[in-house]
């Protein structure tokens, strides 16, 4: 079976992102830093034993790799060109998403509010910079959004 997972560098906050990630969306965390890893003949660096090599996610609907970045690598993570797309089928467990990534650093980028394709669509960036973009469809989550 074939999967798409995506895969973020972080400026060493991965732990921190995908450990406030899972307590927001649910799943299984699992961390692997390089201190945990047997040494690496060949590495263009010398890693930080604490930093994460890396980290899955596994929460339902999906899956979120990451790792911290390599040293001297520009990172540019916060922008319009992609993001994480939730589709989930309730109004009021998006709207909770949302409230919780704005609590925890987050801003709003477009208001959860209804779409002119049905259903309800908004846009988020956490505090990471990331872009997170929900949309419930109308067959789905009207009928909850009470």
């Amino acid at each position: 079976m074939s999967t798409l997972s995506t895969y973020i560098a972080y400026d060493g906050a991965t732990e921190e992102a995908l450990t406030l990630y899972r307590d927001i969306f649910g799943g299984e965390l699992n961390i692997l830093k390089y201190g945990d890893m047997p040494p690496m003949e060949g590495m263009p660096f010398e890693p930080d034993p604490g930093a994460v090599a890396h980290a899955q996610l596994d929460l339902p609907g999906g899956t979120i790799t990451a790792s911290d970045a390599m040293p001297g690598e520009q990172l540019v993570v916060k922008g319009t060109v992609y993001s994480l797309l939730y589709d989930l089928d309730d109004v009021n467990i998006a709207n909770d998403c949302i409230e919780k990534l704005v609590a925890a650093g987050g801003a709003i980028n477009m208001p959860f509010e209804p779409a002119p394709w049905g259903g309800h669509y908004g846009q988020v960036f956490d505090k990471f910079g990331v872009m997170w973009a929900f949309n419930v469809d109308p067959k789905t989550g009207e009928a909850t959004a009470g």
